[in-house]
């Protein structure tokens, strides 16, 4: 009965582990992130996924940056 309980928390511990392994990947996981600043002082920041619109406007980014030297 010792060994069986052992076992089950030794499962459990794992499969939070795991779980929160995951969470903290997925929270602090790099976004491309666009910053666009217009003449009256506003600015729109763009991720990468937020819109098939911005998603052009981070892959354009991203394009621009490679080629420059």
């Amino acid at each position: 009965m010792a060994k069986k309980k052992f076992f089950l928390t030794g499962m459990l511990l794992s499969v939070a582990s795991a779980v929160g392994v995951t969470y903290l990947l997925r929270r602090f996981r790099k976004q491309p992130t666009v910053e666009l600043y217009f003449n009256d002082g506003s600015m729109l920041a763009l991720n990468g996924g937020s819109s098939e619109l911005s998603s052009r406007i981070v892959a354009m980014t991203e394009e621009l940056l490679r080629q420059s030297p």
